[in-house]
């Protein structure tokens, strides 16, 4: 219902031709700035054209207008100590073990690493930015392990108690990953360090349209193959489940954030935007696989195709 694809549509049509997008941008901090002021033009746009097409297309837009927030996680504050951001990042790890998603992660990932395995026969390198205390990266490198693909995994964050956490996970389960600090806003750190795969998962909404298009654009300079974005697909459905499956750890910072992250949930057209703008082309995809939308942005030249075993997959 949050989706809006008609409206979405007709509203990026409407700014197309008028020549307002895709925009062009010089330097990352223009490339930001670009960003964030279309998207904001781009949902008055859809308004206008939601309170043209009548009352079915105004009332979700209405609905998405109150639930939209700026507001920020507790993990992602400033003032908030490590410790305390180091246990809401692992009730977020529980929570993904309990509703069984990180076996869905890897599920959506997997083909992407045995594409690369197999056209490079070497390791595959892998680099999760946002990893938090890496739960994904942990469970990724056990089942790769398990199935004996050969794979460097780095997992990366900006708060240390998450790196120190994340490699005492992976030495004491003697896995092939390693955690490093790293600034998802500055893969110059980088070097000429490349990998084959950039990865970001639940943490999406954690960046501004601006600062999403820098993250993408960045991965174009060191990865050689696809970045992929994993999130929660944007819907009332999950902005009510949402803060109603993070109370039940009865943290009440864990709660808010659920309640956050579910108002800030990016549509699968504004990744498209996104997209579309931070590469200058259009070979991206975006699509749904109940709860989560996925971004693929391929960078070796190939059409970015979808995994066939997927059913609810379209191209934008």
């Amino acid at each position: 219902m949050l989706q809006m694809k008609t409206a979405g549509f007709k509203a990026l049509d409407n700014l197309r031709s008028t020549g307002h997008f895709p925009a062009s941008w010089q330097g990352l901090g223009d490339l930001e700035e670009k960003v964030d002021n279309f998207v904001a033009r781009f949902l008055i746009e859809r308004f206008k054209v939601s309170k043209e097409l009548g009352g079915g297309f105004l009332l979700p837009e209405l609905l998405d207008s109150a639930l939209r927030t700026s507001e920020k996680e507790n993990m992602d504050e400033l003032n908030v100590p490590e410790k305390e951001k180091l246990e809401l990042v692992e009730a977020l790890d529980r929570q993904n073990s309990m509703m069984q998603l990180y076996p869905r992660y890897i599920s959506l990932l997997l083909p992407w690493i045995h594409e690369v395995a197999e056209r490079e026969k070497r390791e595959v390198k892998i680099l999760e930015l946002a990893s938090g205390s890496g739960g994904l990266a942990l469970a990724l490198a056990e089942e790769l392990n398990k199935k004996k693909l050969p794979v460097c995994i780095t997992g990366s964050d900006i708060v240390p108690a998450f790196i120190e956490k994340g490699n005492e996970l992976a030495e004491k389960n003697k896995l092939p990953l390693i955690f490093r600090h790293l600034d998802a806003f500055n893969l110059n750190q980088l070097g000429e360090e490349k990998f084959d795969l950039v990865l970001i998962s639940q943490s999406l909404h954690h960046f501004t349209p601006g600062q999403l298009a820098v993250i993408i654009a960045q991965s174009a300079e060191h990865c050689t193959t696809a970045f992929i974005g994993i999130d929660g697909y944007r819907s009332i459905l999950l902005a009510c489940g949402v803060p109603l499956v993070s109370s039940l750890q009865g943290i009440g910072s864990f709660t808010m954030d659920g309640m956050t992250s579910a108002r800030k949930f990016y549509s699968e057209l504004e990744l498209d935007i996104i997209s579309e703008i931070a590469t200058g082309k259009k070979n991206h995809a975006v699509y749904c696989s109940w709860p989560l939308s996925v971004l693929t942005v391929r960078f070796d030249h190939k059409k970015s195709n979808f995994n066939p075993s997927i059913p609810q997959q379209h191209n934008l």
